[in-house]
Formats: C-alpha cells, structure tokens, sequence
C-alpha cells in the first residue's frame, strides 16, 4: 500500500533530519519545474503535481538511504543539482513525489596534478571547480554556457557538452571515474583509470542517464593545462552558410583542432555582431594551449579560409571580446525573466547533428518550413541558427528562435509555440539523416522513456545485466556492482 504524502515527508525527516526536508509550498512549486517552463513560471503558473518535498542531502549515505526507503515504498524521485536545465527533465510529473537535491555536497575532493585528473561531488559548480584549477594552472576544459550555474553531477547526468567541445570534447570525454547510488541505495565505483575493454564501457550506462538510472554522487574528470595567454581568435564574414559549411569541414579533415569552431547566420549574428557583420554569416576560430600547437593551428585555418575570397577577415579584438561574454550566469537569468514579463518575448534554442553531407540540408529545409508553415510565424521575432561542435565526419546545428507571447496563457505557451517549432526541426533532422541533441522537453522525454519502457530503473539496469552478462562472469564490466 503506498505511503501518504505526509507519511514520505515524516520517514524522509527520520532519515535525514527535518532541516534537510523542505516543503514550504512555493519551493515546490518552483521544484515542480525547470526553465522548460520559464513562462509559466514567471507568471506564477504551475500545473504539475507538487513534489511531497525538497530533500537537501547532505552525503552519499543520505543518498543511499533515502534511495532504498523510495525503492521500497516505490515512491518517485526526481535528482537535481544545480537547476540549470532548460529541457523539462526536472519536471515532477508523478504525485508525491521527492526532490533530491544534491547542491549542498559542493567538496572539491581532489586536484591530482601528477595524474591529471580532479574529482568532485556532484554539487560542486563547475566555475568553482574551473577557478580552483585555474589557480593552479589548469582547467578542465569544459565550459558549457551554464558554466556559473550548472554542477557536476548535472553536466555528467545530462551529457553536458561545452563550447570548447573540438579540442577537448564533451563531459563524456572527460569522464574518468565517478561515484553513484543505484536506485536500491546501492553505492558503486567506477575506478579512475585512463580505458577499460571488458565488456561495455560503464560509464555510458551512467553518463547522460539524466537520473532515470542511478544518483550521480561523485566525478572525476580529466584536467589540461591553461594557457590564456597563448590563445589566438579569428573571425571572418561571409555571405552563405554553404560555404562556411566547407570551410569546417575543410578544418577538421585537415586534423586542425581549435576550441572553438562556429558559424552564424546572419539571423542569429544579430545578437551579436550587427557592430561589424550586420547582414552577413560569420566564421569564428580560437587556437589555444601549447604556443607552437596554438600558433600552427591558427596558421593553418589562416591558410584554408584564405582559399575562398569571399570571405573576409574581421578585428581579432572583435571575436575576443565576444568570447568574454559568452557564459549565462545568474544575473542574465534574472534579466532575462524582467525582459519576458516586460515584452512577452521568448527565446530558446533546439540542437540537431549532421554528418557534412546532410548539415547544410537540415539548416536550409528547417528555416524555410519554419518560416513557410508555422502557423504562427508571425509572432516569430528572430529565426536563425548556428553551428558548433565540429567533429571530422560531422558537426551540431543549433536553431534559435525568438517568439511573442504576449496574448498566450502561459499554461497553452508549450502547445502553441514549443511543440509546433519542435515537430518541425525533429522531422526535418531525422528525414535527412541527422539527429536530435536536444530540445526544450526533451529531456523529460527520455526520463520518462526508461522508466514506462522497462517498468523501472532497476528492471533497466537488470535488463542490461543479463544482456551484456548472461552467465554473471564479466567482473570488470557487470552493472551490478559496476567497478569494485
């Protein structure tokens, strides 16, 4: 028989002790959301069920024993930490259920210098982290636009890729280790070692679950050295995105790695560089690390992009100040809320894949059925998008779109603009041979999908045990335990 809501609120408080157990009502209702739902709430509106409480744990024990009194009780869980998420998955869709916030285990428990590696727990913020190697000389090399707001287990949990991603690659990348509690309040280890081939490799059971599977507690990710000093930034302007297009691709098959690799359109360049670019696509590179590996990398885009005259080269001073103001922390979210209340005007971006076959495709057909189809492109403010991430068979486009919803309720907002927008840009990347990277509900999408597809995380986890380890004798690589 399952436990009443009062009943979760008082054995969770046995647990972890009452002050760790929150349940005024309007801290639920702001954790019954992510930034999926930012209109609404702004307005005030919240129509999910509310969580039975917000539970602040405090240690991977606490972890573990309120996963085994939920696992018990069968009681919903949603794992959290920094709140950065825009995609819906940190909605609680299921009544009485639990908030496992985990932002207060914010130690940094290692910075290993002679191994290159750092390890911390899953509330730590990744700028904490990035200052604190950064003082030493080092960095992760990670640097999502979250970056002053989102945490490390989030970044892990989510598959966080950053904008340095071409030279560093994502979190999956940088993943050496980590610590998580499984659904039963089992704790397990994957150790920190450089590879594993025993059977699959685990940390992509874990890396991108999105809490569906497991409570990330602990990572250790790779560390680099950092170089400020030696980074080298070049922009150009052009007239097509085709042609830029090439040029990455040109960059990467040439085995060039900088950190930054991008291309705007000159829809989405106007929220940034109408002061010198106003009508046109802009290129972007940055060099950086080692002095030699830096300066020939910058050479040698130099040399490719210099192969086709109709693109020009801007101020370097232009693409560095640029690159200081890239990161949303706290302060623009707040603007951002001020802004959406006094306009009605809504910004948001869908990310899609493609192979440099497909990619130009993708970004021309999703534009003109936006443009030719929405049924309310009227109230479109701005359309336009992006490309970052490149890789050596493909790269990642990112469509941002801006819409008005000054006469729309703020519960109907998701059905009349998101959905719609949506249904677009996934039809058009899957038909032409792309994929989706994520999109606002996404994430809530693919939750759900573990839990309703396979009954629970544990009848997940299970089935993926007896799929990888019929016989029980892969020792380094069972789910269950994963990494003694």
């Amino acid at each position: 028989m399952s436990l009443s809501r009062e009943a979760i609120v008082e054995q969770v408080k046995e647990i972890v002790g009452p002050e760790r157990v929150v349940t005024d009502e309007n801290v639920l209702k702001k954790n019954s959301v992510d930034r999926f739902r930012k209109y609404a709430d702004i307005h005030g509106v919240f129509t999910l069920p509310l969580p039975a409480a917000v539970v602040k744990l405090g240690s991977t024990q606490q972890v573990s024993d309120v996963l085994a009194f939920m696992n018990q009780h069968k009681i919903n869980g949603v794992p959290r930490t920094g709140a950065s998420a825009t995609e819906g998955g940190l909605e609680t869709v299921v009544k009485n259920s639990l908030v496992l916030d985990g932002s207060g285990m914010n130690k940094i428990i290692d910075i290993d210098i002679e191994n290159m590696q750092a390890t911390a727990q899953c509330g730590v913020p990744l700028e904490v982290l990035e200052n604190a190697l950064r003082a030493k000389g080092y960095t992760t090399g990670h640097s999502p636009q979250s970056k002053p707001l989102a945490q490390m287990g989030g970044l892990v949990a989510t598959r966080s890729i950053g904008q340095f991603s071409t030279l560093y690659g994502a979190i999956e990348d940088m993943v050496v280790g980590l610590e998580a509690v499984l659904p039963n309040g089992t704790i397990t280890r994957i150790k920190n070692v450089p590879r594993r081939a025993a059977g699959p490799d685990i940390r992509h059971i874990i890396i991108g679950n999105e809490g569906a599977l497991c409570y990330i507690t602990e990572v250790t990710v790779k560390i680099f050295k950092f170089t400020p000093e030696n980074n080298l930034y070049y922009g150009y302007i052009l007239d097509e995105m085709k042609t830029g297009f090439e040029i990455l691709r040109e960059v990467m098959v040439e085995g060039y790695r900088p950190s930054i690799a991008r291309l705007y359109d000159a829809e989405d360049g106007t929220q940034h560089f109408t002061h010198f670019a106003e009508g046109k696509c802009v290129m972007i590179f940055m060099a950086e690390g080692n002095p030699r590996m830096a300066r020939a990398t910058g050479e040698g885009i130099a040399e490719i992009v210099a192969r086709y005259p109709q693109c020009t080269r801007v101020d370097s001073k232009l693409i560095e100040n640029w690159f200081n103001n890239l990161n949303w922390g706290p302060e623009k979210v707040a603007a951002e809320r001020v802004q959406i209340l006094k306009t009605g005007n809504m910004g948001f971006t869908t990310e899609v894949s493609g192979d440099w076959s497909c990619i130009n495709q993708i970004y021309e057909r999703v534009i003109h059925r936006i443009r030719t189809e929405f049924p309310h492109a009227d109230d479109i403010t701005m359309l336009g998008g992006h490309s970052s991430h490149s890789y050596i068979n493909g790269t990642n486009m990112y469509f941002v779109y801006d819409y008005n919803v000054v006469d729309c309720k703020p519960e109907e907002e998701i059905d009349k603009y998101h959905n719609p927008l949506n249904k677009i840009i996934c039809e058009e990347t899957i038909a032409l041979g792309g994929s989706m990277v994520h999109h606002h509900g996404i994430g809530k999408h693919r939750v759900h999908w573990a839990k309703a597809e396979h009954g629970t995380a544990w009848a997940l986890l299970e089935g993926l045990k007896k799929q990888f380890d019929p016989n029980g004798i892969m020792n380094t690589g069972t789910i269950y335990p994963i990494e003694k």
